[in-house]
């Protein structure tokens, strides 16, 4: 316990200083952003001063600093206006764009967006208006922060799912872990039972008897078979999915009460699969026993197999509470129940075997509050 929350203090420490590192480059980054832009808001000023200076020029005036200033930019985009918003002339701006009237116009607008007008008097009691754009290397700069928190999202996504899929292959190890020891745990009173079969057998004890109890202890070590492969990938052989169906169906009927009505429609002939028979059997329980249980023990339950030109499916039908669609696919995760009792893990492992291990599907098909539930299994057939 103390591990854990100290691993959660060292996460959350990890957290918050990426979080103030974060926060001190976007801060640097805005304040190299408003310094680049006063320099270059100090550049046009001096461009505007020299325009002003050339167009007041006479014989005895030096333009050659003028002329300088002006002739060094040659990064930001600007557009000379009058009094009247008519514009007079462009510099760092394509010819063609100036010799479009709308084109010019739009260009302008968007000028006007980025920053203030530079005014200058260049006779007594006229002006004009110098309106100017952000460099390249500003306008990268002010993209900066946008592209810096995306990847630091995707780096944090990242580390989301590293952390995530590792908590869960530790909950998978550990599941195995109890799956299988909770099969050698079962193996060796099994051992035992079936001793004492040996011995009821000698002993000429009823053959009725003797003969269900043989049953459930085979059952018995399927179900320890069924937990030794939790974690491990299971052997598939090629198998008559109707015959295991209808075995694992037939099993089930005679092991619950008769207010449960139990219906099974097969198909006529066999449909050979790559399949797991331990596994597969426990699908059907895990579907007919929640059946049974959306319907309080009393009800129908029917299997209906079916098939077309590329799969077989099984549909497990019960006049159950039903299912709100909105939950079609929520049953299936980990952990979710309606039942009071329960781990909600029996669905969420029928998924796992039914699409993890055996390449099929499994789909709530219909539902109908009050009236019952149909869930769809679909095993590709062998070619």
């Amino acid at each position: 316990m103390q591990f854990a929350q100290k691993n959660n203090t060292i996460r959350w420490i990890i957290i918050s200083f990426s979080f103030f590192i974060t926060v001190l480059i976007l801060w640097n980054t805005y304040i190299f952003f408003q310094i680049f832009k006063n320099e270059e808001r100090t550049k046009m000023e001096f461009w505007a001063e020299a325009q002003r200076t050339l167009l007041q020029a006479d014989v005895f005036t030096d333009v050659e600093l003028p002329l300088k200033i002006i002739s060094h930019n040659t990064t930001l985009p600007i557009i000379l206006t009058n009094e009247k918003d008519s514009i007079i002339s462009g510099v760092n701006i394509d010819e063609k764009i100036l010799k479009d009237q709308k084109l010019s116009q739009n260009l302008l607008e968007s000028l006007k967006k980025e920053n203030e007008p530079i005014a200058y008097e260049y006779v007594p009691g006229s002006f004009q208006y110098l309106y100017y754009g952000n460099s390249s290397l500003l306008n990268q700069l002010k993209y900066y922060p946008i592209a810096l928190l995306l990847i630091i999202v995707l780096f944090a996504a990242l580390v989301y799912n590293y952390y995530t899929s590792n908590r869960m292959s530790a909950q998978n190890k550990l599941w195995a872990g109890m799956a299988k020891e909770t099969a050698h745990q079962i193996g060796t009173p099994l051992s035992s039972l079936l001793g004492w079969i040996e011995i009821m057998k000698a002993d000429d004890i009823d053959e009725t008897i003797v003969s269900e109890i043989e049953i459930d202890i085979n059952r018995l070590q399927t179900i320890a078979d069924r937990f030794s492969k939790v974690g491990s990938a299971p052997v598939l052989e090629r198998i008559d999915v109707v015959e295991e169906t209808q075995k694992s169906f037939e099993y089930l009927t005679s092991r619950f009460s008769k207010q449960v009505v139990f219906t099974f429609k097969s198909l006529p002939s066999p449909v050979m699969i790559d399949l797991n028979a331990a596994l597969h059997s426990w699908t059907i329980e895990n579907l007919v026993k929640n059946a049974i249980d959306a319907m309080k023990g009393r009800g129908e339950i029917s299997v209906l197999m079916d098939e077309d030109a590329k799969f077989v499916k099984i549909l497990v039908s019960d006049t159950g509470k039903g299912i709100p669609k909105n939950q079609f696919k929520n049953i299936f995760e980990p952990g979710f129940t309606t039942k009071k009792r329960g781990w909600g893990l029996g669905l969420s492992l029928t998924k796992r075997i039914v699409e993890e291990y055996h390449k099929g599907r499994i789909k709530v098909l219909k539902s109908e509050i009050g009236k019952g539930t149909t869930i769809q299994i679909s095993f590709k057939k062998i070619s």
